[in-house]
Order: C-alpha cells, then sequence, then structure tokens
C-alpha cells in the first residue's frame, strides 16, 4: 500500500497551540506529515527567517518520527507534488477561513487533476480565536504569548 504523506504548511510567524492541535490530531491520518514552512522569499515585514521558524517546530517534534520540517516556496501543490504527499491538511477556525480554504481546495484539485486532496480540520474551540497575527499583537505590546505557544510533550 502506498505511504500516505501529508503536508501542513504556513508560514507559523509564530506557531501556535492551534497549529500544533492541528498537527496532533492529523497524526491517524497519514504516515508522515511533511510541516511545510513559507521560505525566506515571503515579503512580510519582520518575519523571522525561515530556519528559526523551522527549529522551533523541530525541536516540538523532535521525538515524533512521522514529522518532517521543510522550507517552501510558491504554492502548496507544487510543494505537496515536489514530497509525493497526496494531501494537504488545512486548520479552519471559522466560517471566513471555511470559504477561503474551500476555494483554495477547488483550485488545487483541479491544478493536481485530483491527485492532492485537501483535508480540513475544524479548531478546537478553544483554540477558534488563536491566530500567529493575534500573537504577534500581543507581543507587540509587550504581553506574554507563552500561553498560545505550544510546549514540547
Amino acid at each position: 500500500m502506498k505511504e500516505r504523506i501529508g503536508i501542513f504548511v504556513g508560514s507559523f510567524n509564530p506557531f501556535t497551540i492551534g497549529h500544533d492541535s492541528i498537527v496532533r490530531r492529523s497524526f491517524p491520518l497519514f504516515d508522515r506529515l511533511i510541516i511545510g514552512v513559507v521560505g525566506d522569499h515571503v515579503s512580510k515585514p519582520g518575519i523571522p527567517p525561515a530556519t528559526e521558524r523551522m527549529k522551533a517546530i523541530e525541536d516540538l517534534y523532535r521525538d515524533e518520527p512521522r514529522i518532517e520540517v521543510k522550507p517552501y516556496y510558491g504554492l502548496a501543490v507544487d510543494f505537496a507534488r515536489e514530497v509525493g504527499a497526496q494531501f494537504i491538511v488545512k486548520g479552519v477556525r471559522s466560517v471566513k477561513d471555511f470559504e477561503y480554504e474551500r476555494e483554495q481546495a477547488d483550485i488545487n484539485r483541479q491544478l493536481t487533476n485530483g491527485q492532492v486532496e485537501t483535508i480540513l480540520l475544524y479548531s478546537e474551540p478553544q483554540f477558534s480565536s488563536i491566530s500567529s497575527s493575534m500573537v504577534r499583537e500581543l507581543q507587540h505590546f509587550e504581553v506574554d504569548v507563552e500561553p498560545y505557544l505550544p510546549k514540547r510533550k
């Protein structure tokens, strides 16, 4: 049987407890999950280097052999093809997220002739208000953001 490979992609600036929840809940679905971190080509002011963002995620999952962390550039479907993934995992917090991800999934399916499927995992209720941008905003105002960042288990 073919290995089931999923990707979970984002800028992860920073990687939050909401992201961690999606990753951990996707474990039973795949033989391997590759976390794709948007590379340094992205033009987002103040974004830490990809290597720094990747290291934080690698440290978090260092005891989980099914997880790989890699940089990616370009479209998620191209990254999926590059690593041999059949699935893209996306987290959905709201109706707004759902509509955006539904449209992306449709286009991705068209671009891959149905070879890459998108799986939407709904946010656990306690994480539905947590986003990387919210964490960055709190950091800007010097609020302790540790409660919103995952800890190694």
